[in-house]
């Protein structure tokens, strides 16, 4: 028995001229004579970028089905563009349509979908425990609470790089204690105060100070103050007593100049 849904597929290759089948051989149609008519008839476009990255989405140990789950389109579709079709004897597919390949041009590297071994960016990872010890929770709770050694916390809370899946505890540790406050779970307030200290000397950025949609992005800077970039934030860095951020500096730096230059001006005039 034929398993292939009813429509146009099944129309054109198996004969069937059922209702549903009918149907959708009749709107293709119509909407293939609109675009022909207004110049947007594209059926086909080259399947060569497609195929470069969904190579690149397997070179960060992401297989066929999760990229496929991810675009929304069936596997067969990737396997047909990567090593055409062996029962045909056809090779890579060198054009495939539109919506798949926009469809697969738009699946990105994600926590989500990646394999748990790959190497990716620490820091993300760093931010997030950094800002946890900035609200008083110290390296030895974090660590009970990832399930390792106090000794691999404190490799991890420096490292360069980390694997996909303790990226994912720690995010999810995040989500969970950011809004937590440390004396809650039994930690002493003189613990809480030691840490928070060990944290503001090593300049770490506190919870408040990261946005949780740009926290792993690598231009973005703490927003320490609620107005860090400007003068401003910068008179609150004063205030508060923390280390001046590089947003903040630079603001400075710009009054600077703009204070010569109006000097300059001032006594040229």
């Amino acid at each position: 028995m034929n398993e292939r849904p009813h429509g146009y597929a099944r129309y054109r290759l198996d004969g069937c001229r059922c209702y549903v089948c009918a149907c959708a051989v009749s709107r293709y149609d119509e909407n293939r004579a609109k675009a022909i008519t207004a110049g947007t008839w594209n059926p086909w476009t080259d399947a060569e970028p497609v195929r470069v990255h969904i190579r690149f989405l397997q070179s960060c140990d992401m297989g066929l089905r999760p990229i496929a789950a991810a675009a929304g389109v069936n596997r067969k579709q990737l396997q047909y563009i990567l090593g055409g079709r062996h029962d045909r004897g056809t090779g890579p597919q060198p054009k495939c349509r539109p919506a798949l390949a926009a469809a697969v041009l738009a699946v990105e590297p994600t926590l989500n979908n990646l394999g748990g071994a790959t190497v990716i960016s620490a820091l993300g990872t760093l931010r997030r425990l950094r800002a946890l010890v900035a609200a008083g929770w110290s390296q030895e709770r974090l660590a009970v609470e990832l399930g390792m050694l106090p000794t691999h916390l404190s490799q991890l809370i420096h490292a360069s790089s980390v694997i996909v899946s303790t990226a994912r505890r720690v995010v999810d540790l995040y989500d969970r204690l950011w809004k937590v406050d440390p004396a809650e779970h039994g930690a002493k307030a003189h613990d809480i105060a030691r840490v928070k200290a060990r944290a503001a000397a090593e300049g770490w950025a506190p919870v408040g100070a990261w946005d949780e949609d740009t926290i792993d992005d690598p231009a973005a800077a703490p927003n320490w103050t609620g107005h860090c970039g400007t003068t401003r934030g910068a008179g609150l860095h004063e205030d508060h007593g923390i280390p001046l951020c590089p947003p903040c500096r630079a603001a400075l730096d710009r009054r600077q100049l703009r204070n010569t230059a109006r000097a300059l001006s001032t006594t040229h005039a």
